[in-house]
């Protein structure tokens, strides 16, 4: 068990290095100059190169990438382009609000899925089946950012029943934050509910047709007792699709964001992509994707707890 968890932890020290790595590459080809934000069109050759000393663009990209390493280790994510404010208590303000829109699609995506998949595993071909695989069917294939205009028509413009943009100010009675939160967690936990469904649905139908279910049943045991079982031989692979989908609503949010105004990173990326901010952009790419590695640490971390084949080993 000790040596499971070292070696979990040890993958997550290269896979960290190698994020890092990523993301600053891939912000470093993207096409386009920042320098465009802060100087003028007629900027002499000593401006820009004044500009690009102050900001380490003249080094070589190793040599900027250690440089930018050292700094985040410190706390350090830069000053940006656009606003010239630290870029961490911007990215920290937004992850609160990205954090709090997730925890809600989560418990939407994972009750929603659990519950239709192990339903319709249990009750393979059946209309109840039918009805579950239409719907998981329909969250994985509608995209997002039509499904929240279609919520917005519907229970904001004619219905009127929620807000259509924001998250509301802090001022705000609970039940007015909370209904700012609905539509964009429903559009959020379509896609994770549909993967979750049919994942489980499978998982349950497959452990339902395993020897020792065939054996419980004919020692006489219970439908609930049963299926108790099956549930329990099926959590270790439902728990990884449930971490994954945890990370998706984190590092998928851009659209959802966007279309509803929310606050959260996913707009924050958005501006930072439009305006090309290397500093934001770049700190915002790594804290998302630190995160998912880190949920996925946690869920490798939980597993032992539902598989005893883990633990003896």
């Amino acid at each position: 068990m000790l040596i499971y968890i070292l070696k979990r932890v040890g993958y997550g020290i290269p896979v960290s290095l190698s994020v890092s790595v990523v993301c600053f590459l891939l912000v470093q080809m993207a096409p386009g100059d920042p320098l465009t934000l802060v100087l003028p069109t007629d900027a002499s050759q000593e401006l820009i190169d004044a500009t690009k000393a102050r900001y380490g663009l003249d080094q070589p990209v190793f040599v900027q990438y250690f440089y930018w390493l050292a700094n985040v280790l410190r706390g350090d994510f830069g000053v940006s382009i656009a606003t010239g404010r630290p870029v961490l208590p911007e990215i920290a303000g937004a992850l609160g609000y990205t954090l709090r829109l997730a925890l809600l699609a989560s418990v939407i995506g994972m009750v929603a899925g659990l519950f239709l998949g192990m339903i319709a595993g249990y009750r393979i071909g059946s209309p109840v089946d039918k009805i579950a695989s239409i719907i998981a069917i329909s969250g994985v294939s509608i995209p997002h950012y039509w499904l929240a205009i279609v919520l917005v028509v519907i229970f904001s413009v004619n219905l009127g029943w929620f807000p259509a943009m924001g998250a509301g100010t802090p001022g705000d009675s609970l039940r007015t934050l909370i209904l700012h939160m609905i539509l964009p967690a429903v559009t959020l936990a379509a896609l994770p509910a549909g993967i979750i469904c049919r994942s489980v649905r499978a998982l349950v139908a497959e452990t339902l047709g395993r020897e020792f279910v065939t054996a419980l049943i004919g020692r006489g045991l219970s439908q609930g007792r049963v299926f108790l079982h099956v549930l329990k031989n099926a959590a270790p692979t439902a728990l990884a699709v449930i971490g994954v989908q945890m990370g998706y609503l984190m590092a998928g949010s851009i659209l959802v964001e966007t279309v509803f105004s929310w606050p959260g990173t996913g707009l924050l990326l958005n501006g930072a992509i439009l305006q090309r901010d290397i500093p934001l952009l770049q700190g915002t790419i790594l804290v998302l994707a630190m995160f998912f590695v880190l949920l996925n640490l946690v869920v490798d971390l939980l597993q032992p707890l539902f598989d005893p084949r883990i633990r003896r080993s």
